[in-house]
């Protein structure tokens, strides 16, 4: 999809569509929020943590944002008054019909109203909602960090350490960090940095074919070894898995980082099949993001029930891949009946 201010990556919209993927497969492996067996086959974890999926956003903006912005000057108001635009419609659709369902479960009332408003300013929201919050308390300070970026690039490494270094403190002062590392901008933040360190860097980055693969093996090697330990539902099973939560939030920001701009500088435009197909579900990825969230669980307790047992993670991925293509129509429809006629009114915010 073109930003507003007309430039269009199509290779940033096959990022998105990886990441919308991961997420919907890994909420279709967890209607019952269990924590399936670590594949046998390591890439696979990728999917079994496909919680994963929302750093994958989270860098990207970062990314993003440095490739739009840059050493630019821009109408901050403006640049506020677009993002609203772009994610607000939806957002605000999404609440009503959950407000609808409350309604009908005799659940609305003040108590509703009040948290649902609380997850304005904190990450609460439903429906995977509580992440457009912190995208928001990124573009809060994203003025500052793309000064910061330009001016002083080392402050930025400054500020990855002194994110950690909370970090390490809440980790030993309540015993555990997962709920801000993974729910807050206190863990996001690193992955809004790195994206932005990995723009400075893509020049150095693009031509480091011989890094991509490895880092990517590597990076799936990791997910294998957090799935032994008891992974994102089991904490507790391993004292290793609860304090490897302090970097968790970096170790993705490092690798997407430099994957995104890795394939950002060496991918070019294509007419194929599987990359327009990539490129649409991509565009489409704000609606499947918020809207799976009404059918994901349904679609696989009934498949779990009346077709197969969904606990093997082989069967549970097989099962998940065609459940994703019958979302794609009901997000077509939402992008074009909610979320493009508000892009209209857009605005241009460099100066």
């Amino acid at each position: 999809m073109k930003s507003s201010t007309g430039k269009y990556y199509q290779a940033l919209d096959h990022i998105r569509a990886v990441a919308v993927f991961v997420v919907f497969i890994w909420h279709f492996n967890h209607f019952d929020n269990g924590q399936l067996a670590a594949p046998l086959v390591f890439p696979l974890s990728l999917f079994t943590e496909g919680h994963t999926g929302v750093a994958i956003f989270m860098v990207l903006s970062g990314y993003l944002f440095a490739k739009l912005l840059g050493n630019k000057k821009i109408n901050y108001p403006v640049f506020l008054y677009n993002r609203g635009l772009r994610l607000l419609p939806l957002l605000l659709c999404v609440l009503l019909i959950i407000a609808a369902q409350a309604y009908m479960d005799d659940r609305l009332n003040a108590a509703f109203f009040i948290h649902l408003l609380k997850g304005f300013v904190l990450p609460t929201l439903p429906n995977g909602g509580w992440s457009i919050t912190v995208e928001f308390h990124f573009y809060i300070v994203l003025p500052v960090l793309l000064i910061t970026a330009i001016k002083f690039p080392n402050l930025l490494v400054l500020s990855l350490i002194i994110f950690i270094g909370a970090r390490v403190g809440f980790y030993f002062l309540v015993g555990e960090v997962q709920s801000v590392s993974y729910w807050t901008i206190i863990g996001r933040i690193d992955q809004f940095l790195l994206g932005i360190i990995g723009f400075k860097l893509k020049d150095h980055i693009a031509y480091k074919n011989y890094l991509a693969l490895p880092i990517a093996v590597l990076f799936l090697v990791f997910w294998f070894y957090f799935d032994t330990l008891g992974g994102f539902y089991n904490p507790e099973a391993n004292t290793t898995n609860k304090a490897l939560w302090i970097i968790i939030p970096t170790i993705e920001g490092i690798c997407y980082a430099f994957l995104i701009a890795w394939y950002d500088n060496r991918s070019r435009p294509s007419n194929g099949l599987i990359s327009r197909l990539m490129a649409l579900v991509g565009n489409y990825s704000y609606s499947i993001y918020l809207l799976h969230f009404f059918f994901v669980f349904e679609i696989s307790e009934f498949i779990n029930a009346e077709i197969i047992a969904l606990s093997n993670p082989y069967v549970a991925l097989m099962a998940a891949i065609p459940s994703f293509l019958l979302i794609l129509p009901v997000s077509f429809i939402s992008f074009r009946l909610i979320e493009a006629p508000f892009l209209r009114f857009r605005k241009s915010y460099l100066k």
